[in-house]
């Protein structure tokens, strides 16, 4: 293709001179393949050095290897044809190559946007926790091909951004050789399924879950999906947080528990002694309902939207206080990113051998609820 020319002659410059940093290829001309864009990269494997292709897919990325010339080829195929922008990042200057809907080809430079060329390591293709296993086709995920359908991509990966988190937390927790955990309000099991595979079957940890969940349906549904997979540890039971009376617990889980669940299955962790207390909280309606009407001092608070954020903020850092005060050393964190939903904060308590200093989170507490008028948190009357 003539049009495309001027693009391999400043690939070739770059590629002899050692100048080349990368190429991405956007805008794509159509996305019923879902491959939304493409990036290019040199790496060297067994001395030898290639352009390797990052094809990122909406459901997953593929990296595919070639020679400078096979390279060449493959942008002569993509160009135009499934991308109208090329992007050729050097040390000297960065060119873009574009097509208009018509196919017209426009070309610029402009200052380098890289001073330092990136190493030419061989980087290991980005781990997948959660295998592609029977449990994701029966829970919808994956079709009967074990391929991720496409509406249910950002769900897989929320899975594996979940067992990340899980796995680094319990490097770290003093847990039994058997594992006790109890996920309270497990809803369809997503995530309850997704733990049980990756602990027993990829770590070959010997593990018990039980799910607790309201919903009848989703009960049967998940009871039913277990004994289909095998899952000879993992259960499900009709009961509310507050009727479930644990017995032994290394981790309690309770994500997006609603109301004051989520103080509920906290109460339940302190009381059972957990090792490990892993919540996304939801909700903070006790403490809004208890300020209903009363007048802030704080102009921040005079705003709705801002007094919202304010209380979500306030209710969970005396959750986390009260874990302290209970010795519990807490994290807070962004569980998944705010594109996908705004309650996307984790609470974290690891059971600590420091005892903590009462007196002083007393204070801290006390003072909060003093500056925001709060009578009561409702984990604290639980407890």
């Amino acid at each position: 293709m003539n049009d495309l020319a001027p693009f391999f002659e400043k690939l070739d410059k770059s590629y002899t001179n050692d100048t080349f940093v990368k190429i991405t290829l956007s805008k794509p001309a159509y996305k019923s393949d879902g491959l939304h864009n493409v990036y290019v990269r040199l790496v060297t494997i067994k001395g030898e050095r290639a352009f390797s292709f990052t094809y990122h897919y909406q459901t997953n990325d593929q990296v595919k290897n070639y020679t400078l010339e096979e390279a060449k080829n493959i942008f002569s195929e993509l160009l135009n044809q499934k991308f109208k922008v090329a992007i050729l990042f050097t040390l000297e200057e960065d060119f873009t190559i574009q097509f208009s809907k018509k196919g017209k080809v426009s070309t610029r430079t402009a200052y380098p946007s890289f001073k330092n060329k990136p190493p030419e390591t061989h980087d290991k293709p980005k781990e997948r926790r959660a295998q592609l296993g029977k449990y994701l086709n029966l829970l919808g995920i994956t079709d009967n091909d074990g391929v991720v359908i496409p509406k249910m991509a950002d769900k897989y990966k929320q899975i594996n951004k979940y067992l990340e988190i899980i796995e680094n937390l319990m490097k770290n927790a003093d847990l039994s050789k058997e594992i006790s955990i109890v996920d309270m309000g497990s809803g369809k099991g997503y995530l309850t399924f997704a733990l049980y595979d990756y602990l027993t079957n990829q770590r070959k940890r010997e593990v018990t879950i039980k799910g607790i969940e309201l919903r009848e349906e989703l009960v049967d549904f998940c009871n039913k999906t277990a004994k289909e997979c095998g899952f000879e540890g993992l259960s499900f039971v009709r009961q509310t947080i507050q009727e479930y009376k644990p017995k032994k617990v290394d981790i309690l889980i309770a994500l997006h528990a609603c109301d004051t669940a989520t103080d509920d299955a906290l109460g339940k962790a302190i009381s059972a002694n957990a090792n490990l207390v892993i919540t996304a909280p939801c909700c903070h309606k006790q403490i809004r309902q208890q300020l209903k009407g009363r007048e802030q001092e704080s102009p921040i608070l005079k705003y709705g939207i801002f007094k919202e954020r304010q209380f979500e903020m306030v209710t969970d850092t005396l959750r986390a206080l009260i874990l302290e005060k209970n010795q519990y050393s807490t994290k807070v964190f962004e569980f998944v990113s705010n594109e996908h939903t705004r309650k996307n904060v984790m609470l974290v308590g690891q059971k600590s051998n420091k005892k903590p200093d009462t007196e002083k989170l007393t204070e801290k507490i006390d003072a909060l609820k003093n500056e925001y008028g709060i009578e009561s948190h409702y984990l604290e009357t639980l407890l």
